[in-house]
């Protein structure tokens, strides 16, 4: 089929291209050029004609917990007063530790459907539910394949709830992986929690694992002050600097998070090629403070951005890293909006090890969405990308197309039902506050 917009932005590097359009093949990009051009060219080719419309790829939300949306509203029995407060007093016990696989399914249900009308293609969750061990992965499976939107799924094994569960979480991440079709939307990487809830022998196993099975190795790192502060305490040196001496800071490595970083730890990062994932939003949710985005891409650090499963609208979340970066350096002109698109885009899929995603290029993968380009002044080469970034959200996206099969047409999601969908996770949100 021919996608002829009013305008096509191929990727965030790419200055826009009025009245350019796409021609896709077998799920990829097979052309890209002129309107025109194409309509010639291909005269039998189906056409969706989109002139008000903008085309540009979908968004890679590399970090998210899909089963966050059951805690939206929920009444804080013990409302934190810092970082290690949040998780030991509120966010494990009354979160996490009460999960089961049916809040499971109907949060990821319910989180894909949301993802997918907000322009958002692909998705890395981080599940953490101890209690839901065996299985909650392939769970999730099951409902990403459904909805058709291409998922990197993982369990954060963690030995805060003892060895065994430690384990458990280990082999979830193991089974996820090897139950995935290569050529599949649904794969897994290897995860575990952080340094303050893994020793030295947990990480260094579960890196071993992830690179037995030729996957990337997740953790959460330096969210706040707590754990660079813990680990000098513990281990006399910086997060990173302790990873260096594990021998896992490398290529391998994709660090979420990492607000509060020494400039040893960004040094690190950058020399070893660890990927970073970035979630302005959540971070000043949880009180951690705003990462040092604009040193580590200065740095060239690989780098993609999440939303945490706080607000998943990824257009929120361009805003916020857009606009939370200058407040931090007191400069405007950091962290620009073709580079925001560029992070939301083809930067969280090379965070994630993806190939040929997050860029509408010749070859690659056709994960794409169509945005209103109805603004209140007009749309020009040089100011379309930041207009998107500051003045577009969810609502202004029409169609989405993954892997060349529209999941959102005319606004509505395909093949759902959003008010029994909505249902299932009122019944299994009350669930899990009562506990």
């Amino acid at each position: 089929m021919l996608i002829l917009p009013g305008w096509l932005v191929t990727a965030g590097d790419v200055a826009p291209r009025k009245d350019w359009g796409l021609r896709i093949v077998d799920g990829l990009v097979a052309e890209v050029g002129p309107s025109a051009d194409l309509i010639a060219a291909h005269p039998a080719d189906a056409q969706i004609q989109a002139k008000d419309r903008v085309c540009l790829p979908g968004f890679v939300n590399s970090h998210v917990h899909l089963y966050g949306v059951l805690a939206h509203g929920i009444d804080v029995k013990a409302p934190p007063d810092g970082f290690e407060s949040f998780l030991e007093d509120y966010w494990w016990p009354q979160v996490e530790d009460a999960l089961d696989v049916d809040m499971i399914a109907a949060a990821t249900d319910w989180v894909c459907a949301e993802m997918l009308r907000s322009g958002t293609t692909t998705f890395f969750d981080i599940l953490e539910a101890p209690n839901s061990l065996p299985g909650a992965l392939l769970v999730e499976k099951e409902v990403v394949e459904q909805r058709g939107i291409r998922g990197l799924l993982s369990f954060e094994a963690t030995e805060r709830a003892g060895p065994d569960i430690a384990q458990a979480g280990l082999e979830e991440n193991v089974n996820l992986i090897r139950a995935c079709e290569p050529d599949g939307l649904v794969s897994g990487l290897m995860c575990y929690h952080t340094t303050f809830t893994c020793s030295g022998d947990f990480i260094a196993k579960a890196f071993e694992l992830g690179q037995d099975l030729g996957v990337l190795t997740h953790a959460h790192a330096n969210e706040s002050h707590f754990e660079g502060e813990w680990c000098q305490k513990e281990y006399g040196q910086s997060t990173f600097a302790y990873y260096q001496g594990l021998g896992v800071a490398g290529p391998d490595f994709l660090a979420s998070q990492c607000v509060q970083l020494t400039i040893e730890d960004r040094e690190i990062i950058a020399e070893n090629g660890v990927r970073v994932s970035h979630m302005p939003l959540s971070n000043c949710e949880v009180g951690g403070g705003i990462a040092p985005i604009p040193e580590l891409l200065e740095a060239g650090v690989t780098l993609g951005l999440g939303s945490d499963g706080y607000i998943n609208d990824f257009y929120e979340v361009m805003r916020g890293a857009f606009l939370l970066a200058k407040a931090r350096r007191l400069d405007p002109g950091v962290l620009p909006g073709d580079t925001v698109l560029r992070l939301a885009t083809h930067g969280g899929a090379q965070a994630l090890g993806l190939d040929h995603v997050g860029r509408l290029d010749v070859g690659w993968s056709a994960d794409l969405q169509l945005v209103d380009a109805n603004l209140p002044t007009p749309l020009t080469a040089h100011n379309l990308v930041e207009q998107l970034v500051l003045w577009r959200s969810q609502q202004h996206v029409s169609d989405v197309m993954v892997a060349g099969t529209w999941r959102v047409r005319n606004g509505e999601l395909l093949g759902a039902d959003l008010g029994q969908m909505r249902a299932r996770v009122h019944e299994q949100a009350e669930r899990l506050w009562s506990h």
